[in-house]
């Protein structure tokens, strides 16, 4: 009998010790397909996205070409809207990792406050992929890559027109600016960069920013107000299309003309910015693509194929003049 009961503690034992070594792990561990499983059939592949929120029309077209995207690639795609919450983000890629999903990818509602999360996603097992925006840790090994397009560059192009527009001016040009999202990573850069191309002309100044938070009526309200505030404004930059356009409607309803009795220039070049440019109600765009599906399908391939990918991917992107916005509404996708 004695040695009956040791012989089932010595099994009991061994069972435990089995279970705390990982015999047993729970689904978040066994997550990242990149991590301990590379080569997985893709149509097995679980991808959990979450997305920023539907603040404008690039951000409508980058969630159509992303979901796009992973239907054709045959990649199951569990997709999140954060409604530009922070909180919303953190509890949707929390809920991926319960489930154990294979990666994560999302577009930063601002930079910082993700080291948490992300940790607990490296601790799981499960790549993340930073896709649109960047975070801010210090630590770079709490994600594979960050792809999306370089926000610095795309204010310096704005800043470098207005430059070379006003490079004949001998009195002050008064800008006013429509920022983005505060605290996000395109609204820090775009403005880093526009600053930095205007200020090697002392004519060129700044006299009023403010957040329109990327959207339509938020760059309409603040541009009411700018109009009402400042006695003259030269040119508006609007650091995306759908606060140009806004803008536009106030200009229009002050009794000015836009882009002519003031100039605006704006980023992303989507359709209905295209077209207001076409139209010469705004002078100059700088692209910020939406279409990163399937470069974001390309580097889930490559880390399930075990493969190193660079750390930041930079999207290629141009800019417009009217004429050139003429040329290319026809075949525009977004």
């Amino acid at each position: 009998m004695r040695k009956t009961i040791v012989a089932f503690a010595a099994s009991a034992l061994m069972l435990a010790l089995t279970a705390c070594s990982g015999g047993a792990a729970t689904p978040a561990a066994t997550g990242g397909a990149s991590g301990g499983a590379p080569n997985k059939a893709l149509d097995k592949l679980v991808v959990g996205f979450a997305q920023v929120g539907a603040e404008s029309g690039w951000r409508t077209a980058n969630t159509k070409d992303i979901q796009d995207s992973f239907k054709t690639a045959g990649i199951q795609l569990k997709f999140s809207d954060a409604q530009q919450k922070q909180e919303n983000q953190i509890k949707a890629i929390r809920s991926y990792i319960q489930q154990g999903v294979d990666y994560i990818a999302f577009s930063p509602v601002v930079q910082t406050g993700w080291d948490a999360v992300l940790n607990e996603a490296k601790a799981a097992g499960i790549p993340v992929i930073l896709t649109d925006r960047a975070v801010d840790s210090q630590d770079k090994t709490l994600y594979k890559t960050f792809l999306g397009s370089d926000f610095v560059a795309e204010g310096k192009k704005a800043g470098d027109w207005v430059t070379a527009q006003y490079k004949d001016a001998t009195s002050t040009v008064n800008i006013v600016q429509l920022e983005g999202t505060t605290g996000s990573a395109p609204a820090i850069d775009r403005s880093s960069g526009f600053a930095d191309a205007i200020k090697g002309n002392p004519n060129l100044k700044v006299v009023a920013s403010q957040t329109g938070d990327f959207t339509r009526a938020g760059g309409k309200q603040v541009m009411e107000a700018f109009l009402k505030s400042q006695p003259k404004i030269d040119m508006v930059f609007a650091q995306n299309d759908d606060m140009g356009l806004g803008a536009i409607e106030a200009i229009e309803a002050a009794g000015k003309v836009p882009g002519k009795d003031i100039k605006i220039v704006t980023v992303d070049a989507v359709k209905d910015g295209m077209q207001a440019l076409s139209d010469g109600k705004i002078n100059f765009i700088v692209e910020c693509s939406p279409l990163l599906g399937n470069q974001l399908i390309d580097v889930v391939k490559k880390l399930n194929a075990g493969t190193p990918v660079e750390q930041r991917i930079v999207t290629e992107e141009t800019t417009f003049t009217a004429e050139q916005a003429k040329a290319a509404l026809p075949n525009r996708k977004y």
